[in-house]
């Protein structure tokens, strides 16, 4: 009999045709409530999930067959990790393949925010367009300005890269700082936060959520920011505290910024879709084709490996080997 692999929602065909030659599947379209999940679970040897669903305890242990939670994204927050790790459960996430989309898309937000290109294009559309003006729509430059990553991992450092050509001075902060060998190669500056807050001219997020950056940007942070700088935030959603985010860009104290997760997704915050200064993206960070693809391909890897009695080989960040 053929191990039972549930998936929590539309996954690639790619990946479901690579399982399906040594598994049985059981395959949802939609998302699955919290009591649907649970009755899911159970019996199955294996789970594919979303960001979107949340795995605690309760879940676990109504998976008495479980071996692996394949979690479809790089994020992993949804998941009590620990609990799983003492039920004998390994959590896999998807890294090494969604930085280079997800820095694309920051730079998307980056170029996007600057120079007004949503409220630009909305504009034309409604039909207001009158002909040139001289302040028609100015932004911001970025071509020589100082960008601030927080977070020089896999993301923060494709941007570090993408940043050379901009002939822009990049400051970075994260816990540990770099050999100067590759601060050298990617053209950055190790700053302090205050620093790198004070004066990035675009700050923008590359962190995981953890209790230290839960709320790293909040009233404090952004007091400290320019009122000429732009936020840009890929990350994960609780790291910027968006009530504060809504009163800064309301008062002035912030040029723009610019989001693609929000602190109670799916819900935006109140405030947020009246404030021209903000562009808002529905959590699309590896959305292409492509990566799409290999994020499928690299959770079905890590079923097959946790099945077959293998270590899976994305297990999450500290989880115990």
């Amino acid at each position: 009999m053929k191990p039972l692999v549930t998936v929590t929602n539309i996954f690639p065909q790619i990946a479901l045709d690579k399982l399906s030659s040594e598994c049985d599947l059981n395959i949802n379209r939609t998302s699955l409530t919290k009591e649907e999940l649970k009755q899911k679970i159970s019996g199955s040897d294996a789970v594919i999930s979303y960001l979107t669903d949340r795995i605690d305890q309760g879940i676990i242990d109504k998976g008495t067959k479980l071996k692996i939670i394949a979690n479809y994204g790089a994020g992993f927050n949804n998941i009590d990790v620990t609990y799983a790790s003492k039920r004998g459960v390994w959590v896999t996430n998807t890294p090494n393949v969604l930085h280079e989309t997800t820095a694309d898309l920051t730079w998307a937000m980056i170029l996007g925010t600057a120079r007004r290109i949503i409220s630009a294009d909305r504009y034309t559309r409604e039909g207001k367009f009158q002909g040139w003006g001289a302040k028609l729509f100015l932004g911001g430059d970025i071509y020589a300005k100082t960008l601030g990553i927080v977070g020089l991992g896999e993301i923060g450092q494709s941007v570090a890269r993408r940043a050379i050509g901009f002939n822009m001075r990049t400051l970075y902060h994260q816990r540990n700082r770099l050999p100067d060998g590759e601060e050298k190669k990617l053209n950055v500056e190790y700053a302090t936060f205050e620093k790198i807050l004070r004066e990035s001219d675009f700050l923008t997020l590359h962190v995981p959520l953890t209790d230290k950056t839960e709320y790293m940007i909040s009233n404090d942070e952004l007091a400290l920011m320019k009122k000429t700088a732009y936020l840009i935030h890929t990350s994960r959603g609780k790291v910027v505290d968006d009530y504060a985010l809504v009163a800064a860009l309301k008062e002035g104290r912030l040029a723009g910024a610019a989001l693609d997760v929000y602190e109670d997704e799916p819900q935006i915050t109140e405030g947020m879709a009246e404030l021209s200064n903000l562009m808002l993206l529905p959590h699309i960070g590896s959305a292409s084709f492509e990566t799409r693809d290999k994020m499928a391909l690299l959770v079905a890897e890590n079923v097959l490996d946790a099945l077959s009695g293998k270590t899976p080989r994305s297990l999450v960040p500290s989880y115990p080997q």
